[in-house]
């Protein structure tokens, strides 16, 4: 339990530089919803000639940006990539840095086994992923809020939330994965984050050439979408098993890898 409290403050001071970056996103993406909702119906037909692979791309889908509700779909793309590349450096970054950092020898005189270890960071991993999921809740509420108009956005935030939380989780445990298998400790967030960059090209090359729908089973980013769960469409049942899956495999091989590899002292 000391190694849990030890990694929660140890990245008590990330958590609250990125829970800040989503403070300034959010706010900041407010001017040019404003801006949007001023210009009405106009602006909606101007974007309706923009070609929708580049509209996927961009995030705006078939939404009405003059909405509250539209305009934070539009946005969710953007928390979701702030939040994926948070959970994964995080991850990569628990399990390796005792080796990167030289100080292995602190876990290694401890009267603990390596799986009470691993199950130690990852709940302080976890733990720091439900903040920031629910940081990003509670100011995209309240903030978004304020513009509603009487739209009721708090259920259809909530519910991209639990996708955006689904996708942290792969992420996070590609980066813990990642680390255990990798022989090179300081490499591990890089390897991860390139992961994390490659799906997210190939979800955009998805957006933009259908013909490329089949790789949507590769990429996290093609699971929870906005304008799926948005759209009356909710949550698709096999990529919600094939999220748990994925997730409980990348578990095991974190577990089984730490288990098995040399530390670096």
């Amino acid at each position: 339990m000391n190694i849990f409290w030890r990694e929660l403050k140890a990245h008590r001071k990330a958590l609250i530089i990125w829970s800040i970056a989503i403070f300034l996103m959010i706010v900041s993406s407010i001017g040019k919803f404003t801006a949007y909702a001023e210009t009405g119906q106009s602006m909606n037909e101007l974007l309706s000639q923009i070609p929708s692979s580049i509209k996927a791309v961009l995030g705006m889908g078939n939404f009405d940006l003059t909405q509250v509700s539209g305009f934070y779909g539009m946005l969710y793309l953007y928390l979701l990539l702030l939040a994926t590349v948070h959970a994964s450096l995080l991850g990569a970054n628990i399990i390796a840095k005792e080796e990167r950092d030289k100080t292995t020898e602190f876990l290694l005189v401890k009267p603990v086994s390596r799986a009470k270890i691993v199950t130690a960071k990852l709940l302080a991993s976890l733990l720091n992923v439900i903040v920031f999921n629910l940081v990003t809740l509670i100011f995209s509420v309240a903030l978004m809020g304020k513009y509603a108009k009487g739209e009721d956005i708090t259920g259809e935030i909530g519910i991209l939330m639990v996708g955006m939380f689904m996708v942290q989780l792969i992420f996070l445990f590609i980066g813990t994965a990642t680390a255990s298998v990798s022989k090179r400790p300081k490499s591990a967030a890089s390897v991860s984050t390139a992961i994390l960059l490659v799906t997210f090209v190939i979800s955009s090359a998805i957006n933009i050439n259908s013909s490329l729908g089949p790789l949507r089973y590769i990429t996290p980013f093609e699971y929870f979408k906005a304008d799926q769960l948005l759209n009356g469409g909710g949550f698709e049942p096999v990529f919600l098993i094939l999220s748990l899956v994925i997730i409980a495999l990348l578990v095991v091989v974190t577990y089984g890898a730490y288990q098995k590899r040399d530390m670096n002292v």
